[in-house]
């Protein structure tokens, strides 16, 4: 089965598990595809966990759930060194950050120490203990989600981990039909349990070489390059996107563009997919009126196309 057919294979997968909402479902797909790590916001309840646990099990890759709270420690996630008298020395054994899809369920109700222990984890794909680096497993993935910052016993992320994710997306509500199909059919942790695995590590590494041979013309760069000066004129936010966000954003257009079978970026893919890649980057100034998503959608329809 050609690529193309055993990624739309995957995705009608997981839109039986998490019905309604085909868009952030690609959204999902696309940041793994781009190599990124993912962050899914929203209240407890409409199908984070599951979604989580659902892309692993797609994606056929060794799976860890850790379930974050407000006394977890770093080495909780590490792992730890524990004298073997046998040995007569001591014996690291790992944490669950050694897997190939991390689940960091409910992020934010763990201290902000706890949280930053992930940042070398994410963007290094390794982790010191004890003054000795150990690489992590290849692929690694970090899915996380987190509750509202206004509920109880949540702490807000640190700047630097929020720029870690490559996208932020939220489920929000099921609408009529699909909170229907929710209440008359399967329990949704058995449909993932009983999930097959539609594509092998393997696969899922040459895919991610193949959205990076993906085609990015140079008026396509110079629409990101423009769009990313809008949001450094202080006009819409206290402060722009970095380098780091633009490639961020390229990476997930091209995962974008593969996922629509074609071979080049278009504005279009960009267009898909910038909310999700830039918004939990930005602040907007004061007198805005909206949160970050709608404002990055209203400077969208402000900056012209290529």
């Amino acid at each position: 089965m050609e690529a193309r057919q055993k990624l739309k294979t995957l995705l009608d997968q997981l839109n039986t598990v998490i019905v309604g909402k085909p868009s952030q479902v690609r959204d999902c797909v696309a940041c793994l595809l781009a190599g990124g790590h993912l962050l899914i916001e929203d209240v407890p309840g409409v199908g984070k966990t599951t979604l989580a646990h659902a892309l692993a099990r797609a994606f056929g890759l060794q799976f860890s759930r850790v379930q974050f709270t407000a006394d977890l420690m770093p080495s909780d996630l590490s792992g730890v060194s524990v004298y073997d008298r046998g040995r007569e020395g001591f014996v690291f054994h790992p944490g669950p950050v050694f897997a190939q899809v991390l689940l960091a369920d409910e992020i934010n109700r763990a201290s902000p120490k706890t949280q930053s222990a992930l940042l070398e984890a994410m963007e290094e794909k390794q982790v010191t203990v004890e003054g000795e680096t150990r690489a992590l497993p290849s692929p690694f993935f970090v899915i996380a989600t987190q509750n509202p910052h206004d509920q109880l016993g949540t702490f807000a992320l640190p700047e630097s981990q929020l720029d870690r994710f490559l996208m932020r997306i939220s489920l929000g509500y099921p609408d009529r039909a699909a909170e229907r199909a929710l209440f008359s059919g399967a329990d949704r942790r058995d449909m993932v349990e009983h999930l097959g695995n539609t594509l092998s590590p393997i696969e899922l590494q040459a895919l991610q070489q193949q959205v990076q041979a993906i085609h990015a013309a140079d008026p396509l760069l110079d629409y990101v390059q423009d769009l990313m000066a809008a949001t450094r004129s202080g006009r819409w936010f206290l402060q722009g996107l970095s380098p780091r966000a633009g490639i961020a954003v390229i990476r997930a257009a091209k995962a974008q563009a593969l996922l629509s079978g074609r071979d080049y970026v278009a504005p279009d893919d960009v267009q898909a997919i910038f909310p999700q890649s830039v918004a939990h980057r930005l602040v907007p100034v004061g007198d805005a009126g909206r949160g970050p998503v709608e404002q990055v959608r209203a400077m969208l329809e402000a900056v012209p196309l290529p």
